[in-house]
């Protein structure tokens, strides 16, 4: 099976070429038109039936997909494995947080093997990122396009789009995970 790493290389093409989307929305118009032709009758659908209920569907959907394509777009076993050893020196250090000579050789190991470790994450969690972060701009402008058009409305009173998609997304990925069995 091949190995599911990312590349810092193709990662950095894939957010310069996001940012340029995200840039350029207003000034390449067939992108606009494009996107608009698709949320609209879909995201846009939902959220015009009810605020609220139609975000929070819109959001779940996201989540969902955002966790489908990270659970098998990544190497989920390796991640599963590197945070299973996180945790077992975690459960070290608090058994031997008492004896200041061991706890300073194991954070010591800890800090050593940190840079190495998040590296590691970072370059398997990658390929889930590459996928995602074209869509996640384009939608995340169609989100200011629509709610601008509606008088950029608060939810529950006082939450703008972006932070209620923000906290929302957080916990339904959450759940989502959990159920789904991802790291």
């Amino acid at each position: 099976m091949a190995k599911k790493e990312g590349s810092f290389k193709i990662i950095g093409a894939i957010m310069i070429l996001s940012l340029l989307i995200a840039a350029l929305w207003d000034q390449l118009p067939w992108i606009k038109n494009f996107i608009h032709s698709l949320l609209d009758p879909t995201a846009g659908f939902l959220i015009n039936w009810n605020m609220t209920l139609g975000m929070f569907a819109v959001v779940i959907v996201i989540s969902l997909i955002t966790t489908i394509i990270q659970k098998y777009g990544t190497d989920q076993e390796t991640l599963k494995e590197l945070k299973k050893e996180q945790k077992i020196m975690q459960e070290e250090m608090k058994r031997v947080r008492n004896d200041p000579e061991k706890y300073l050789e194991l954070q010591k190991k800890q800090m050593k093997e940190m840079p190495e470790t998040f590296m590691k994450t970072l370059r398997l969690s990658m390929r889930a990122m590459v996928y995602t972060a074209v869509p996640l701009i384009l939608l995340f402008r169609w989100f200011q396009d629509y709610f601008t058009a509606a008088g950029n409305p608060m939810f529950f009173g006082f939450l703008g789009w972006f932070l209620f998609y923000l906290i929302f997304s957080v916990v339904f990925s959450a759940i989502i995970k959990k159920w789904m069995n991802v790291v």
